[in-house]
């Protein structure tokens, strides 16, 4: 038992009947638990014992180091498309915390987040319960208010014992499988595989996009006998410059336009959407229109997400090597820019040597900045670090770089957008919050 379920931590709050607003109750949550993170599904369990949070919905659960919101995104937008009525829970957010939970479509609202943290608190009875565990069993208590056909369930990290975990999946998808959080998750591949099989469920379909999947996972599907579909052996995809196609066990789906989603995986991800569809079509078919539409639709901010003008600005949520190396690939398939420069800040718990590696030949120009928050590497250390790194990179060929550091990155921005030409490129990248930093302030909600 935790330490702290004997009694409600003490606060800054006197009453949460106080509470008028939704950014009061969110800065009660951030301080109702004395971990950020704490792993473990007893404490959330008992709560979400006391609570209405059942449906006959199809559950999807999406897994994964990366991939998995783009992934939710598509399967959202292929359900709508189809005339299901849906709910779609992803984490972070980049701007507003509203934007974590949508129901049909639409970002749920201010007052019934407010209501559903109500009734979250008064069944927590002295139960603490971290940001994250609280705010899970608020969005399932709003989906399950709702006549949903379909939930589409982001987990927040690994997968045995995150709180998404306390939903029994009727189809779970692990997207990818790399370093990230290794603190949490384990050292290797084959750790962090183990993690995020935890959301397969026995006689159950359970998705695995990653091409080379590791044996771990593999062996827990069978272990519990979950119905295991592996890219390549049960589903493939093939494509040319004009359309791709979708190979699944009984299904074909062939002539599709590219997903409106940008980047060099994406691809991968819309096969292991679609093969979670395929593997539920007996509970909730979908047509072809239906997938061609969806994926045309789909979006994610902050997932290569281009802005219109010129320079041309990217924003991607790469903060760790796996993700840092797909941009690079991404940005390899823009074609001829003079020069790039990146707004860049990061979590110091993050890989960083490997993602600034990664993008070390990719980037002339380093703009490093301070992020919000006691987990964020300082600007001038992460200059360093990019110093040191991209210093064993780069050759004389690829031209000396110029590493500079500012305050935000909303105050980066705005210089590197004074410095670049018209046919240079700015990539602004690494942590949630630097996106969000430059989408906020350009007003982009």
């Amino acid at each position: 038992m935790s330490n702290f379920d004997s009694a409600s931590p003490t606060t800054p709050f006197k009453s949460t009947g106080e509470f008028v607003t939704l950014q009061q109750w969110l800065h009660y949550l951030e301080a109702l638990h004395p971990k950020s993170i704490e792993m473990g599904l007893e404490r959330i369990r008992r709560v979400a014992d006391r609570l209405p949070i059942q449906s006959n919905a199809v559950k999807f659960v999406v897994a994964g180091t990366n991939g998995k919101g783009s992934t939710c995104a598509m399967l959202e937008a292929i359900l709508l498309a189809s005339g299901w009525r849906v709910g779609m829970y992803t984490s972070p957010h980049l701007i507003d915390f509203n934007e974590r939970a949508r129901i049909n479509g639409q970002t749920v609202s201010d007052a019934d987040l407010i209501e559903a943290f109500k009734l979250v608190e008064a069944a927590r009875e002295g139960v603490s319960l971290t940001y994250f565990e609280f705010t899970t069993l608020a969005i399932l208590l709003l989906f399950a208010k709702q006549p949903l056909d379909a939930w589409v369930l982001e987990v927040g990290l690994g997968g045995r014992l995150d709180a998404v975990n306390i939903v029994d999946a009727d189809c779970a998808i692990v997207t990818s499988i790399d370093l990230d959080h290794q603190a949490w998750l384990g050292e290797t591949r084959e750790a962090i595989g183990w993690e995020k099989a935890h959301v397969f469920r026995a006689n159950r379909p359970a998705i695995c996009a990653d091409p080379a999947p590791v044996q771990t996972l593999i062996d827990y599907a069978t272990e519990i006998g979950a119905d295991l579909w592996l890219f390549g052996r049960d589903f493939n995809y093939s494509g040319d410059r004009q359309q791709w196609g979708f190979a699944g066990r009984h299904a074909r789906r062939n002539a599709l336009a590219y997903p409106a989603l940008r980047g060099a995986n994406q691809l991968l991800n819309a096969a292991g959407a679609l093969a979670a569809l395929e593997s539920v079509r007996d509970r909730i078919p979908v047509t072809q229109q239906a997938v061609r539409q969806g994926l045309i639709q789909a979006a994610l901010p902050g997932r290569f997400q281009i802005l219109p003008g010129q320079p041309v600005v990217i924003l991607d949520v790469a903060h760790n090597p796996h993700a840092a190396a797909v941009l690079e690939k991404n940005l390899g398939n823009m074609g001829y820019h003079p020069y790039t420069y990146a707004v860049f800040g990061i979590m110091a718990d993050k890989d960083v040597d490997s993602v600034i590696g990664h993008l070390a030949k990719r980037i002339d120009r380093w703009y490093c900045v301070d992020l919000p928050g006691s987990r964020a590497l300082p600007g001038q250390e992460l200059a360093n670090k990019v110093r040191e790194v991209t210093s064993t990179h780069r050759t004389p060929e690829d031209g000396s770089v110029e590493i500079e550091v500012y305050g935000s990155a909303s105050e980066a921005f705005d210089i590197v957008r004074q410095k670049a030409n018209p046919d240079d490129r700015i990539v602004v990248f690494g942590s949630f919050l630097t996106v969000a930093g430059v989408l906020e302030h350009l007003g982009r909600r």
